[in-house]
């Protein structure tokens, strides 16, 4: 890279590795992890040394260079001059094959075998699922895997299984040939720089944690609304919805991480115990009680600011008979001594009226309230993290409007996250990162993954033979149900305008 591109390394300086990367002709190659690594690079967080390998099939190294670039150019938010491009570049090599033939393997130990100066390996799953145990198996099988003289680091993507049987035989599988150690389940939600500034709110600030209890918060919402729709992802999305995309990976998670009692120390392990008794003090689902505790709904043809948009079951490689929810919102409880009676409502969904991604925490009324036969009462106070966009925190209070009166209004500080954004990491730079330096803490073990997953299992089978969906328009939060999924909760449902 130009000197004048390189910027001082802000996270710990990580070894020459060689970077293996599974389905490198796909599009999570060319709309993330390249954008990410040529950012690393520039910002000392790869190694310069190390070297890029794609596995991919029907390509020479030529044409996948150049799909990477014209990617790059179409869906990258950096400008790559042509120096750093041709940098970037020589770090690249090709090994093509198909995933199921062990010749595959055998070149591809081959290739690191040449790199014999570095012994360190990431792999990096960019396929579907199903590819997960083969490219294991064979990783296992021709010694790839072995960390007699390097580390070696498997990463895979989600969803890790469609529910609590697929991830049990999926973990059963990886662990038979891999150690625990090596596997990191990536969940890019947790990559934003907003969500891992959670912890740092909570744990490096004495104003906030003797609030943060059942004795003056009312209840925690925790949202993901985006305005598009499923775009490509058709086949996926149709054996997923929204249920396991979404709240069963990265919004639990974010719920652990506000819910999670101070860990005694800042590392990995401790880290995941605290956020996985999170996960076991979830008070279990009763099916009679699922129709009050989980809504889903599924949209419509609407608008979008000026744009006309079509219903879901009008997309593409969508039947017209689906009954997928593209909108889900859960009520969960948390049954320990911090969190008794506070409801925790994640909700998540398609073509709502923005793009927008929040945790809010509601506290409670004042025990006596002086402005209540003014014309405007004091509302809740409320702690919004706004994970994305425009980062940053954002305290709500009352206060009394200018003028010969004591009638309140709703004041707002906020605390942008950074000025301009230039310094927020993307998610996959930050855990591609930890990936390199070994950092677990923000990827998901083993049993946490099953025990999410045993939480949403009698959702995921009482939604299963449905018939019919509940539809809302695109381009509002008209959802039916979600009025009596905060009942009793003060101020009710918080919508992002």
């Amino acid at each position: 890279m130009e000197n004048d591109d390189i910027k001082p390394c802000l996270g710990e300086p990580t070894e020459p590795t060689n970077i293996v990367i599974f389905g490198a002709g796909g599009d999570l190659t060319k709309r993330k992890l390249v954008p990410a690594l040529i950012k690393m690079l520039r910002c000392n967080l790869l190694h310069p040394d190390s070297k890029i390998i794609g596995v991919a099939k029907g390509r020479s190294k030529e044409q996948w260079i150049e799909s990477l670039h014209l990617g790059l150019e179409k869906y990258a938010e950096i400008q790559v001059s042509d120096q750093q491009w041709q940098t970037f570049s020589n770090m690249l090599n090709l090994v093509p094959g198909d995933l199921q033939d062990d010749q595959t393997y055998i070149d591809l130990a081959a290739s690191l075998e040449q790199l014999n100066e570095h012994t360190n390996a990431m792999f990096y799953c960019a396929v579907p699922p199903g590819w997960y145990t083969t490219i294991a198996s064979g990783l296992h099988k021709f010694g790839l895997a072995d960390e007699a003289e390097g580390f070696r680091r498997v990463v895979i993507e989600k969803p890790f299984g469609m529910d609590l049987q697929s991830s049990r035989q999926l973990n059963h599988e990886l662990q038979s040939v891999l150690n625990e150690s090596q596997i990191y389940r990536i969940d890019h939600y947790l990559g934003k720089e907003s969500v891992q500034n959670l912890l740092v709110y909570r744990f490096a600030n004495s104003i906030l944690e003797p609030l943060w209890n059942r004795n003056f918060i009312d209840h925690i919402q925790i949202s993901a609304a985006e305005s598009l729709g499923i775009e490509y992802r058709a086949n996926y999305y149709e054996k997923s919805g929204a249920l396991r995309d979404m709240i069963q990976s990265h919004l639990m998670q974010v719920m652990t991480l506000v819910a999670m009692e101070p860990p005694v120390e800042f590392t990995a392990d401790a880290v995941r115990d605290e956020k996985i008794k999170v996960l076991r003090a979830v008070r279990p689902f009763n099916q009679d009680d699922i129709k009050q505790q989980a809504v889903a709904a599924q949209y419509g043809s609407g608008s979008i600011g000026d744009e006309s948009v079509r219903a879901y079951v009008a997309e593409d490689g969508v039947s017209p008979e689906s009954v997928t929810e593209t909108f889900a919102g859960v009520r969960f409880h948390i049954d320990n001594w911090r969190w008794q009676g506070v409801p925790f409502i994640l909700w998540t969904g398609k073509r709502l009226p923005k793009r927008v991604s929040e945790i809010v925490i509601r506290f409670r009324k004042p025990p006596f309230n002086l402005f209540d036969t003014h014309a405007i009462p004091p509302l809740a106070n409320s702690l919004v993290f706004r994970l994305h966009p425009d980062e940053g925190i954002a305290l709500r209070m009352n206060a009394k409007m200018p003028g010969l009166t004591t009638d309140t209004q709703r004041m707002v500080m906020r605390a942008p996250y950074s000025e301009n954004g230039e310094d927020v990491s993307d998610a996959y730079e930050v855990l591609i990162h930890d990936v390199l330096t070994g950092d677990a803490t923000l990827f998901s073990r083993a049993d946490e993954v099953e025990e999410s997953w045993s939480i949403i299992e009698p959702i995921i089978n009482a939604w299963k033979d449905r018939i019919s969906v509940e539809r809302y328009r695109s381009g509002t939060y008209d959802v039916s149900g979600m009025d009596a999924l905060f009942k009793d909760c003060v101020g009710g449902w918080h919508q992002p305008k």
